[in-house]
């Protein structure tokens, strides 16, 4: 339903859920089919402790929807970087011979087991890698894993998620579904 909700919202700023939303225009990093390994850091959210992920995810340029309070209302991102945000893009480069591919999407349940969980790298930040693979920009985006883009909050063990990356992918980037 939240999926909906944003899909419907491509051409204003609105709030939702809690989370404010704002439209983006230009680069970003799209890493709905994305895995996520833990780096062995931790990263902070709304004053919560995260494990940090990170997923290696494609550069796009087009509209986007974005968390305005995690991006502190701004699109532009620094030098050498672009912000992971969601769009409404079905065919896009994904891992891992990063050609086009039109995006599937599919429910899971997160675990304890090791690359059980979600990650969520909606509205952080991203590093551009130097060189391109299969004439693809990619980078390097760093989020939290097992963190709702929803409420900021922990997503336990057992949570309904969704993602568009294939099955077996480690910490998939995604979000745990609403009111599940």
């Amino acid at each position: 339903m939240k999926t909906l909700l944003l899909l419907a919202l491509l051409s204003t700023n609105a709030f939702a859920g809690g989370v404010k939303l704002m439209m983006c225009n230009g680069e970003f990093a799209l890493c709905a089919a994305s895995a996520s390994v833990p780096t062995g850091k931790t990263i902070q959210v709304d004053g919560k402790e995260f494990q940090e992920g990170m997923a290696v995810c494609p550069v796009l340029t087009g509209k986007a929807v974005a968390n305005s309070d995690l991006m502190k209302g701004s699109c532009k991102a620094p030098p050498g970087k672009v912000w992971s945000l969601f769009s409404t893009v079905t065919a896009y480069p994904q891992a891992p011979s990063w050609a086009v591919v039109t995006m599937t999407p599919r429910t899971f349940t997160t675990t304890t087991e090791a690359g059980g969980g979600m990650s969520n790298q909606w509205s952080f930040l991203c590093a551009k890698q130097v060189k391109k693979v299969n004439n693809v920009q990619l980078a390097n985006c760093y989020g939290p894993i097992n963190e709702s883009p929803w409420t900021n909050g922990h997503v336990p063990p057992g949570t309904m998620s969704f993602t568009a990356a294939p099955v077996g992918a480690a910490n998939p980037v995604g979000g745990n579904v609403p009111g599940k």
